[in-house]
């Protein structure tokens, strides 16, 4: 997951918790970067003059190789961390309609698990809050 910064020193982050028929979470392993080896939602960073839809139907595409409608991003949650001197305001969609298969263009692994099996995964801080509410939607 990539980060941008609005210019008040917030980074916005738009990812997604894609969920399977049979309630499970695509989560992604980073390949790179100081994050990596950790697993995350898929996503990015809001590019100027993007929504958080956008961003995310850009980021799945470029990540992932699927394909997302809007109307398919439905807003679940955010987590707000800060760094430093910035602040990560992570925005969290749910998403039960995509077209493709998702593949791991920019990651090293993808894995599909139940929400409960997140919390036994390394992930970045401002992710770990998120698992208990995909626990209670899912």
């Amino acid at each position: 997951m990539n980060v941008s910064s609005n210019g008040n020193g917030i980074l916005l982050v738009a990812a997604a918790a894609l969920v399977d028929s049979d309630g499970r979470v695509l989560v992604q392993q980073r390949s790179s970067g100081a994050l990596k080896g950790l697993w995350e939602f898929p996503g990015g960073k809001i590019e100027p003059g993007e929504t958080p839809a956008a961003a995310l139907i850009r980021e799945l595409h470029e990540e992932l190789g699927i394909d997302v409608e809007a109307a398919c991003l439905a807003p679940a949650a955010f987590a707000s961390e800060p760094l430093g001197e910035r602040h990560l305001l992570l925005l969290l969609h749910v998403c039960r309609k995509w077209k493709g298969t998702p593949q791991p263009i920019e990651a090293a692994d993808l894995r599909w698990m139940r929400p409960v099996e997140l919390h036994a995964l390394p992930m970045p801080e401002p992710d770990k809050p998120l698992i208990g509410l995909l626990e209670a939607l899912v």
